[in-house]
């Protein structure tokens, strides 16, 4: 055998690294994420967490159990810049605050967001305070999405739903129906934005178009997911 020395990259020349916890079930927020950041400029780390293939408030409960252990998948001794975790529906019934304490206590990492925190960050920087919502989901996982924006200070006066629980049929909702539906929703003078709720919906290509169509903001849970991992990643 020949042994060969190495060199070591410089602390100083290593890229920023965002971790990302998404769902079994998702086919789309890691697509997004790989298309949305520059490889030469920050890394992306993966870990999936057990899922159900239909969405009701009992499934998604059911993660919370299993978030501390899916963010101690990630590298052990590596310091994460920021950790996101893929799921709308799921932080709003376990809540924002204990889904980021679970995924703390895995990975220590401090930095950590979801696309309710994003989404009222998003919002808080834009003046928005009254949205249209639309979700794939039924009515009832949608009501407690709805109340925990509403005490985050974001209403949305106006509702529309796919009314699909399977998550297979989820991903491929086609953009016209997005299109159409947000619209649709959009055209309330009650509100003055739209957002797309769930990180399975194919919502990047579909919101510049909504945006030209009805002249107000149009933002999606993977569009305020990323930008906000970029904020908090790359800031520095």
């Amino acid at each position: 055998m020949t042994a060969f020395s190495y060199s070591m990259i410089a602390a100083e020349a290593a890229k920023p690294v965002i971790g990302m916890i998404i769902l079994q079930a998702d086919e789309t927020l890691e697509t997004d994420l790989r298309r949305s950041f520059s490889p030469e400029k920050c890394d992306i780390l993966v870990a999936r967490i057990a899922s159900e293939t239909e969405v009701s408030t009992d499934s998604l409960s059911a993660m919370e159990g299993r978030l501390t252990q899916t963010a101690a998948l990630f590298p052990a001794g590596l310091e994460l810049d920021a950790v996101g975790y893929g799921c709308t529906s799921a932080t709003s019934v376990i809540g924002p605050e204990k889904v980021h304490g679970l995924i703390r206590a895995g990975c220590g990492c401090e930095t950590i967001t979801e696309p309710v925190t994003a989404l009222l960050n998003a919002c808080r920087k834009r003046g928005i305070s009254r949205i249209a919502f639309l979700s794939p989901y039924v009515e009832s996982v949608s009501a407690k999405l709805r109340e925990v924006l509403a005490e985050g200070g974001l209403a949305s006066p106006v509702f529309g739903s796919f009314d699909e629980a399977e998550e297979a049929k989820v991903t491929r909702i086609d953009e016209q129906s997005l299109f159409d539906a947000a619209v649709e929703l959009a055209a309330s003078d009650a509100v003055d934005g739209i957002f797309l709720s769930c990180t399975n919906l194919k919502t990047l290509d579909v919101l510049p178009r909504i945006e030209a169509a009805t002249g107000k903001l149009a933002l999606s849970s993977n569009s305020v997911l990323i930008a906000h991992l970029r904020e908090l990643a790359l800031r520095h």
